[in-house]
């Protein structure tokens, strides 16, 4: 697998941790547009005691790949993962997942933590509280899940039928097949945040091949693919049920999510990162996250919020 390491030449002040207690985080970043929206995120997390690896998908435009590598080669401890064409709907997405862990796990036994961010994700918190965060909760890993079929049998026929993932789309030729034998399907959402040891079992255990073998062949895996796997295996009593992003709504029958309260939401929640933050977005809720940024996270408890959960879910 072929990487570029950008050289070791000066970049620019950044913030550095200085606590050697705090664990430490390898993000995997994946891009495709916009880079100056990627820019702004990468400036608020670098530190130079952390990793970070990107991925530039191979369907950019050649003057977007080329800016943000001309960008990134200041900085001595970011790596660049070999490009693969990610499909939308598609296995390629969790393959450069697990290339990205396996990949970091070899840069270094010095990391963690994994987190996966898109270019457009932007952190509500400085890398100090972050990092605070993750170290008082060490051992924990952070993905939505619910029970496919008991909250979600809408999406059943994503796992039930046998799907094939071409050069730059789905292929609509799909059969029906059984579903892994005593296996329960999860579904949730595409961010995780990753112990050491998650990711080390993911790369590398014989086991999450079969999961590979049959998830390669499903629609949109990305949402259900780590869920079903760790559910089903030993690492089911280390997950909490939060993916740990705030997400800007999007207008449903015309009721748009106001300022005031994606605020209160934001006030209310131990969220770590933020998703869609862009020039459209709402002077005031900006305006907020940067006055926050430094603050602590807000006591969050998780099992009576996960009660709630439960609750709206069976309505």
């Amino acid at each position: 697998m072929q990487t570029s390491a950008p050289s070791h030449s000066p970049h620019p002040k950044t913030l550095e941790s200085h606590s050697d207690q705090h664990v430490r985080i390898a993000y995997f970043i994946m891009i495709h547009h916009k880079p100056e929206v990627f820019k702004a995120m990468f400036e608020k997390i670098y530190t130079r005691d952390q990793f970070y690896l990107i991925h530039i998908d191979r369907k950019a435009k050649d003057e977007i790949t080329d800016e943000i590598q001309m960008y990134l080669v200041r900085f001595p401890n970011v790596y660049i993962l070999e490009s693969i064409n990610i499909v939308s709907g598609g296995f390629s997405m969790i393959q450069a997942e697990l290339d990205a862990m396996e990949f970091l796990l070899n840069v270094s036994q010095e990391w963690d933590y994994f987190v996966n961010l898109s270019g457009e994700d932007y952190p509500l918190k400085s890398q100090n509280v972050i990092r605070q965060f993750l170290t008082l909760n060490k051992g924990r890993n952070y993905l939505f899940y619910y029970d496919q079929k008991f909250y979600r049998p809408d999406t059943l026929q994503r796992i039930q039928n046998h799907f094939t993932e071409l050069s730059y789309k789905i292929s609509s030729l799909i059969y029906k097949r059984e579903f892994m034998k005593d296996v329960t399907p999860y579904i949730g959402g595409k961010w995780v945040i990753f112990t050491r040891d998650t990711c080390a079992f993911l790369a590398n255990n014989k086991k999450v091949m079969n999961f590979e073998d049959y998830y390669l062949h499903t629609l949109l895996p990305a949402e259900s693919f780590f869920q079903t796997v760790l559910m089903n295996t030993s690492f089911n009593d280390l997950i909490v049920n939060d993916d740990k992003r705030a997400i800007i709504e999007k207008p449903i029958f015309g009721k748009k999510q106001t300022a005031d309260d994606l605020i209160h939401f934001l006030k209310t929640t131990n969220h770590l990162f933020i998703r869609k933050i862009n020039e459209k977005t709402d002077k005031e809720v900006l305006k907020y996250i940067a006055e926050s940024y430094d603050f602590p996270l807000p006591e969050v408890d998780e099992v009576e919020r996960e009660l709630k959960r439960d609750k709206r879910q069976d309505n």
